[in-house]
């Protein structure tokens, strides 16, 4: 997938919450897609951690150790709170895509006697292809299942292509790149009626949409950090206990977390999830209504002035935070320049270094001309409504400006389709 983010860097400090102003800032922020800001008041739980709580929480003979393991497993509790589980169940990591590597290679390793089929879509994140791919490479089968126009998996596809050695089942929750909510307690109970294990990725859903892993019947659970406005580098993987879920773990060491994660454990990290997942709790409601509000906003801004606009992805069933844009006649490096004082991207974060148009989109069925015209905005707790107008003034005046430049655009509004001109060199 293609991504460049569009930031102006300066030597100034951060400026969060305000409008680009001449020469003292790094542009507004609307990438909370690719990371979150870190709460100010998570920063501030996880402070005594780093400066006076610095002994290392696998050290049982002394109270430096001690201090520190209370730390962790009090964030522990606070992030099995946030999704209805035990804090037996919750296993630190260093991010969702190692809890995804965990989860998908675990699981088939531990029951590849038996069962060597796992099922995954085709738009996934990038870790859980790649780790299917590689299981591939080893021997086992893998079925990537295409999504409807909208992003949204077919049931009935996905219960078709269940076998007898069938031992996993990934979905993404809310997609990265698009943002739409996949129907989870509908799989989830599939999975559980047919005896499969079912995992997701819920990087970019967790403290976001309300998840109870009970309620979604999920066995196995990725969640990440940088996501839920904690820094970057701690992660988290659930993984159920009844009925219990086994696996054999890709990461060697000196059996930490149980042996599901070997490592020493990042205290001030996990402390400062935990703080982000409790926050989640608290203010979920609140940020979902300000963030769907902000989303109203900036949708009716752009669509009531522009026109030959494509969401990608469904409307309705999706995260709020999250709007994906293909403008036609723009292309997409072309906006991001246009409007670099905005920081937006066109793809994943996790992509950036591909030149291809981004897979999600092609999988939706949406051409490599399409593809490449896609931005996608994210809108986070700390959005503003001024930023929100700021965007729309910004992002309009630039698409009319390349559409102006295009031959195509007269063409697109003539009623033509730019495949059926007959280009002459």
């Amino acid at each position: 997938m293609l991504r460049r983010c569009a930031i102006v860097r300066c030597a100034g400090a951060a400026c969060m919450g305000r409008l680009p102003t001449s020469g003292n800032s790094r542009g507004l922020y609307l990438d909370n897609g690719a990371t979150t800001p870190v709460d100010p008041r998570v920063l501030d739980s996880m402070m005594p951690y780093v400066t006076e709580v610095y002994g290392n929480a696998h050290s049982r003979t002394h109270q430096y150790g001690w201090v520190s393991e209370d730390g962790v497993e009090k964030a522990r509790k606070q992030l099995a709170d946030l999704i209805g589980a035990s804090p037996k169940e919750i296993f630190f990591t260093s991010g969702a895509t190692e809890s995804n590597n965990i989860a998908i290679k675990g699981v088939a390793e531990y029951q590849k006697e038996k069962k060597k089929h796992i099922i995954t879509l085709q738009t996934e994140h990038k870790c859980v292809l790649d780790s299917c791919r590689y299981l591939e490479m080893n021997g086992f089968e893998v079925t990537y299942l295409p999504v409807e126009k909208n992003g949204l998996v077919n049931m009935e596809a996905l219960e078709a292509a269940i076998r007898p050695d069938t031992s996993l089942v990934s979905c993404m929750y809310v997609h990265n790149e698009i943002g739409v909510i996949q129907p989870i307690a509908e799989i989830g109970k599939l999975c559980r009626s047919k005896k499969v294990f079912f995992h997701t990725d819920a990087a970019q859903a967790t403290g976001k949409v309300p998840i109870n892993v009970d309620r979604d019947h999920i066995d196995l659970m990725s969640i990440s950090g940088h996501k839920l406005y904690a820094p970057k580098g701690i992660g988290a993987l659930y993984m159920r206990r009844r009925p219990r879920v086994r696996i054999r773990s890709p990461v060697s060491g000196g059996g930490q977390e149980r042996g599901v994660r070997s490592g020493t454990m990042p205290v001030p990290l996990a402390v400062a999830m935990g703080a982000a997942a409790e926050l989640a709790s608290q203010e979920m409601e609140r940020d979902s209504k300000r963030i769907g509000a902000l989303q109203k906003r900036l949708y009716d801004g752009l669509t009531s002035q522009l026109s030959h606009l494509i969401i990608n992805g469904d409307l309705e069933k999706r995260y709020c935070g999250n709007l994906n844009i293909s403008f036609s006649c723009v292309e997409g490096e072309s906006l991001l320049m246009g409007i670099k004082d905005i920081a937006v991207s066109s793809g994943s974060a996790c992509t950036s270094a591909s030149l291809e148009p981004s897979y999600v989109l092609r999988a939706l069925g949406i051409d490599a001309e399409n593809a490449h015209t896609s931005i996608r905005f994210g809108i986070g707790r700390f959005t503003t409504e001024k930023e929100i107008d700021y965007v729309i003034e910004t992002t309009v005046r630039e698409v009319r400006r390349l559409r102006d430049l295009s031959p195509l655009w007269d063409v697109l509004v003539d009623g033509e389709e730019a495949d059926e001109i007959e280009w002459r060199t």
